[in-house]
Parts: C-alpha cells; structure tokens; sequence
C-alpha cells in the first residue's frame, strides 16, 4: 500500500480497511491436503505442480494459493501430521513396558494403522524421504528416521537378549526386512478394504514369527 511522503497531501477520503480473509474450515483444509497428497504420490513431488493439486481439487490455482502459500508448505504439513501421529502411537507403545515380542507386534500394528490413516503420505514418505531430508525444511524427516531405527532395532536386541528372538538373528537385517515388508503396503492397501490394519497386521505377524510351514 504506498505511504504519503512529507509533502504529499492527505488524502481527502478515508483509508478504507482491508477485509479480514475468511480461514477455511479444519475439514475443507483437511480434504485439499488429503487431494495433494494423493497426487504427490501419484506423480512425485518434483512433477507436481500447484495447477495440478487445484485441478484434482477442483479449484484455480490461485485459489489454492489462497489456503497454502506453496505447495512445499501442503507437503511439510502432510507428512509432519503422518510422523507426529506416528510418534504418538509408537511413543504409547514403547512405554507401556512390554515385552520383546509383544513390543515388536505392537509397532506393526500400529504401523499398519497408520497406513490405513495417511496412506499417500506413507508413500511420499518412502518415495521422497532420502531427497527431502537434505533440506532445512524437511530435516526432521532424517531425525525421525534414526529415532525409528533405534526403536526397532532396541527392541530386537532386547528380544535377542532375553531369549525370546534366536541368538544368531542378524539384527540389522531383521530390521530392514520388517521395516521394508511393512510400508511397501501403503502400494497396494485401500482403506475400507476387505481386511483391517489389525487383521492384516495379525496375519503378517504370524507369517514372521511364526512361519508359513505347517507346525508338526
């Protein structure tokens, strides 16, 4: 807005106020970010333009930018709800003082609850983490990762430890192998599908504690 400068008269009408911007709704923002997460996993965060999130939204462009001022801020707040909610159910999970075993259930549980929550931003998470987390912005992304790995893998030393896992477990590779097999299903799960995250969850916890051979 220009400024009078010192021998600048006043203007002869008042200044006119500016109308406060009307804030959309916590359930309207919600729906336009679960719109660009979707096609942030869809088409990859580099490809995804703010034209592209406003089409799939059924919006202009310019009416996006009206919510979000970029769509690096629609990103950071998807996969910083993902990774808080995350943290959340894992942190319940770690301090409950449960043993190796069930501590290890508990975690893919609640992993696969997650997915079932913020499936697009699990696989964001998975596609663009490693790029991401180079930059200021999204440096929590690697700080989350560590804190992830040393949750695990804390809890299968204690397993190991305690003679609940075997003495020959390789425990970065056990690691790798759970971590991998249970968030490459955010490809392939559907909310409201024909299985829950807890019954998917129990099955894949039976498969790897248990086997698939049949017990004689």
């Amino acid at each position: 807005m220009p400024t009078n400068k010192p021998n600048d008269k006043p203007n002869d009408k008042p200044t006119q106020k500016k109308k406060p911007q009307v804030t959309a709704s916590p359930e309207r923002r919600r729906e336009l970010l679960d719109t660009a997460a979707e096609v942030f996993a869809a088409q990859g965060y580099n490809a995804t333009t703010v034209r592209k999130i406003a089409d799939a939204a059924g919006m202009l462009a310019g009416s996006l930018y009206y919510h979000f001022d970029s769509k690096e801020s629609m990103l950071d707040e998807i996969l910083s709800a993902f990774l808080n909610e995350l943290w959340a159910g894992y942190d319940t999970v770690l301090a409950a003082g449960l043993g190796p075993r069930e501590t290890i259930e508990a975690l893919v549980t609640e992993s696969f609850r997650e997915i079932d929550r913020h499936r697009a931003a699990v696989a964001i998470y998975q596609k663009e983490s490693r790029h991401l987390s180079s930059q200021p912005r999204f440096h929590y992304l690697s700080d989350s990762q560590v804190k992830f790995e040393k949750a695990w893998l804390g809890t299968l030393e204690r397993g190991v430890a305690a003679q609940v896992f075997r003495a020959d477990l390789d425990i970065r590779l056990t690691y790798r192998f759970v971590r991998d097999t249970v968030w490459v299903a955010a490809s392939w799960y559907r909310p409201g599908g024909q299985h829950s995250p807890e019954e998917i969850a129990r099955q894949y916890l039976s498969m790897v504690l248990d086997g698939i051979a049949v017990r004689t």
